[in-house]
């Protein structure tokens, strides 16, 4: 009796090896091909990368081109609050109004909307989850990301944009 009991506790903790061994490979065999089979999307504005190279300053294409994201505080524009619209750096497409930024904090532009029509959304999962990752929807450029932790009392969105992404032009 004492000898059966031994052979079935031996028996249920080779199963919860197994399991435990079968669960780790399954975990190790996933892997995500989202970024991989991103879809190569056609915009208005294309350009080779040559092209972009020779346009835009390093930190620009960085950012724009290679999706980077530039230092917290180191902006310029972080901190600007006259009057004028954001562009693209890229293909100079107005993406922001100046009445829509905010400071949030964060070390990077900040606005709680978007021009309508000319900012392009996808998802990101480079950090290991997703975020709404947001381009210019004219030349594709990467622009930042939107959280829903913006102000309450407009739209709740945050648009936390680089500002090696931006250009801005004074009103007037």
């Amino acid at each position: 009796m004492i000898l059966d009991i031994e052979r079935q506790n031996q028996k249920k903790l080779q199963m919860k090896k197994i399991i435990v061994f079968m669960s780790i490979m399954a975990i190790m065999s996933c892997r995500s091909n989202a970024q991989e089979n991103k879809e190569e999307k056609n915009y208005p504005v294309t350009k080779t990368e040559a092209e972009w190279k020779a346009e835009l300053t390093s930190l620009q294409y960085y950012v724009l081109r290679e999706a980077g994201t530039e230092r917290a505080f180191s902006s310029s524009l972080d901190k600007n609050y006259e009057k004028g619209v954001y562009v693209c750096a890229a293909c100079e497409t107005p993406l922001f109004r100046s009445e829509n930024k905010f400071d949030s904090g964060s070390g990077w532009p900040s606005f709680d909307r978007e021009i309508e029509g000319n900012v392009a959304f996808s998802t990101d999962y480079k950090i290991g989850y997703a975020r709404t990752e947001e381009h210019c929807a004219n030349c594709g450029g990467h622009l930042g990301h939107v959280f829903n932790d913006g102000p309450r009392k407009t739209t709740g969105m945050r648009h936390c944009i680089n500002g090696a992404a931006l250009e801005f032009v004074p009103e007037n």
